[in-house]
C-alpha cells in the first residue's frame, strides 16, 4: 500500500508529455531536487520580479524565458494545476506573448520550438561557446540581429505582465510563501 502511495504522489509531480502548447522539457531543467513544474514557477517569479536579477546574465535570462514559455502551456493543460485560479493561467499566456515581444521571437513559434532553441542557446552561453550562441540566435524563430538578442537577454526589461503572472502562480503554489522541492 506504501509503494502505492509513493507511486502515485510521484505520477503527480510528473512533467505531462509535449503537447501543442506546452512544449517537453528534459529532466532537471531547473534543479536536481526540482519537478520541471515547480523549479520553472521558482526560477521565473524570482526572474521576473525584478531586471536586476538577470542583469549581466543571459543565461539565467534565457532560462527564465524557457520557465515562462513552458508554464503558459503546463499551468492550463496539467491537472496537477487544475485548482490554480484561471486568471494566472491566461495571464501567464499574455506574459508569454510580451515576453515573445520583448525578445524578438515570432509569435507563430510553436512553444517546442522557441524551448529547444533556448535550451541550445543556454547551453552555449553557459559553456562560454560565443560563436555556436550567435549561430542559435541567427535562427529563423527570431526577428532581430543575434547581438541585439544577446544584449535584450543581457538586459532584460522589466515585463510587468510575467512579474505578474509568475508571482500570482508562486503564490497559488506555495501559499505560506515558501517553496516545494
Amino acid at each position: 500500500m506504501r509503494a502505492l502511495i509513493s507511486i502515485l504522489l510521484l505520477s503527480a509531480c510528473a512533467t505531462l508529455p509535449a503537447t501543442q502548447q506546452t512544449p517537453f522539457l528534459p529532466p532537471s531543467t531547473f534543479g536536481i531536487y526540482e519537478d520541471n513544474d515547480t523549479g520553472a514557477i521558482n526560477l521565473a517569479s524570482w526572474a521576473f520580479a525584478s531586471p536586476a536579477n538577470t542583469r549581466g546574465n543571459p543565461v539565467e535570462a534565457a532560462r527564465a524565458v524557457i520557465a515562462l514559455e513552458y508554464l503558459a502551456g503546463e499551468l492550463k493543460e496539467n491537472p496537477r494545476w487544475f485548482s490554480m485560479d484561471d486568471a494566472v493561467k491566461r495571464r501567464m499566456g499574455l506574459a508569454r506573448d510580451d515576453l515573445r515581444q520583448v525578445l524578438g521571437i515570432r509569435p507563430d513559434v510553436p512553444p517546442q520550438v522557441v524551448v529547444n532553441t533556448l535550451l541550445a542557446l543556454n547551453a552555449d552561453l553557459f559553456s562560454g561557446n560565443q560563436p555556436a550562441a550567435m549561430q542559435v540566435l541567427s535562427a529563423p524563430i527570431f526577428i532581430r540581429p543575434p547581438e541585439q538578442t544577446l544584449q535584450v537577454l543581457s538586459n532584460l526589461p522589466y515585463v510587468q505582465e510575467a512579474n505578474l503572472a509568475t508571482s500570482r502562480a508562486a503564490g497559488q503554489s506555495f501559499p505560506t510563501g515558501g517553496t516545494r522541492g
